[in-house]
């Protein structure tokens, strides 16, 4: 998974105003590590718009809209961990997962996350993670 996820995909206690600053924040880190052009980050935000990737269990895992294939590189995950929570329509959410996956990956990827992340301790230990050691621990190692 390294190649997928590793520990340069990953930020830890981060502040966010609002779930736009969310988004941009688990797009830039795509961006930025060679997963996704620039353009992706904007195909996360309007995929928002048509719906909301809050997925239940204080995680939100913000994805581009269909079409967005184009931008992304290679498959990639960032993960930011916001302590004090990003609200996400009534519901505060923790943990931010970007998704970026390449030649219909997606899916997979998205339902690699769901094996993790429906389990509540899992979720616990994520959000309190103090090092990104940790948060690797958790999410594992997620070959495709």
């Amino acid at each position: 998974m390294n190649e997928i996820f590793n520990e340069n995909n990953i930020v830890l206690n981060v502040s966010l105003r609002d779930k736009p600053d969310a988004i941009e924040k688990a797009g830039r880190i795509l961006y930025e590590q060679g997963y996704v052009d620039e353009q992706y980050i904007s195909c996360m935000h309007q995929r928002e718009e048509v719906i909301s990737t809050y997925i239940g269990n204080n995680v939100a895992i913000p994805h581009g809209i269909d079409g967005s294939e184009k931008y992304i590189k290679k498959s990639g995950i960032s993960f930011v961990q916001c302590p004090d929570g990003v609200m996400y329509g009534d519901e505060p959410a923790y943990i931010i997962m970007g998704v970026a996956g390449k030649d219909g990956t997606h899916l997979d990827i998205l339902m690699k996350l769901a094996e993790v992340i429906c389990e509540e301790e899992n979720i616990e230990k994520l959000r309190n993670a103090k090092t990104k050691q940790e948060v690797l621990d958790v999410i594992g190692d997620l070959e495709l």
